[in-house]
């Protein structure tokens, strides 16, 4: 079976993808797995390490070929507010609370979980079930990798 033991980050490669593979975020943290394009391209994804795959990364196969990783869409919570400090201030009690989290400039996207809707309605957040990938932060500790956890060491 071909193998995929590379990983080219976003906006690092060019070219035409052979193959797509679509997976979920709590997928796409992976180091070795047999996996299957959209169009049928069958490989094993063989990596030297656990590695956080982000949408529009590549994984270059044995021949040269690159299978782009997108992001599946999931269900979400997404999180507005009233302005730029607002929305600062809502990011930071996610944070402390080490929800994943995808920051944007007008908006924040998480898991659904209805004590954080809640809490965040009641700091005056405007928060709404949408359905979009979901690509979360990879934290202050990602050394280039967008890990998933961190450490306090």
């Amino acid at each position: 079976m071909i193998r995929a033991s590379k990983v080219i980050r976003a906006g690092h490669w060019n070219g035409v993808a052979a193959d797509a593979v679509l997976l979920p975020y709590d997928d796409r943290h992976r180091r070795r797995l047999a996996m299957k394009g959209e169009r049928g391209q069958e490989f094993l994804l063989d990596l030297p390490e656990a590695t956080a795959l982000r949408h529009g990364d590549g994984l270059v196969l044995d021949d040269g070929r690159i299978v782009e990783v997108r992001a599946r869409p999931e269900a979400l919570l997404t999180i507005t507010a009233k302005d730029a400090h607002h929305l600062a201030r809502l990011a930071w009690h996610l944070g402390n609370r080490h929800v994943p989290a995808a920051i944007e400039a007008e908006r924040i996207l998480i898991r659904p979980d209805h004590v954080l809707a809640e809490m965040l309605a009641g700091l005056g957040a405007e928060v709404a079930a949408i359905e979009a990938p979901f690509d979360p932060e990879g934290g202050a500790y990602a050394h280039g990798q967008h890990a998933q956890g961190h450490s306090h060491g």
